[in-house]
């Protein structure tokens, strides 16, 4: 008559929101399902299917992966992100970048190497572009 449904289920991390306050150094690799913010030092790698936040003290040394990332401190290191990395004005990235999509707001410091991926939209049909007629 009565059944628990809930046995058995497993709950959803992808909502839960981790973090790293400032003051706090962690040397190791994180591996979250959900998403993480960090506002203190991480020196490892941090690898999550949800979005990141580097807080204006956050400090990472090493490799970031995730589907979304929004930088507001330090990172140093390689950065692979699915979708979207937006840059605040406070950020510093240094070494390798490898994203979807791209924003990056003025007085970032953005010394990096970046590679695009993601549709790449044609020119034309033909590839070639549009040749213009004058009069």
């Amino acid at each position: 008559m009565f059944s628990d449904n809930k046995k058995g289920k497993e709950p959803d991390l992808s909502n839960q929101q981790n973090r790293l306050s400032q003051g706090t150094k962690l040397v190791g690799d994180i591996t979250s399902e959900g998403g993480f913010r960090i506002d203190g030092e991480v020196e490892g790698n941090i690898t999550s299917p949800n979005k990141i936040v580097i807080g204006k003290t956050g400090v990472v040394t090493g490799t970031l992966v995730c589907n979304d990332a929004d930088i507001e401190g330090r990172v140093e290191g390689k950065i692979e992100i699915k979708n979207l990395l937006s840059i605040k004005s406070t950020a510093q990235i240094e070494g390798e970048v490898i994203t979807g999509k791209l924003a990056v707001e003025p007085s970032a410091t953005f010394n990096a190497s970046c590679v695009m991926k993601g549709s790449v939209k044609p020119l034309s049909k033909d590839g070639k572009g549009k040749k213009e007629r004058s009069a």
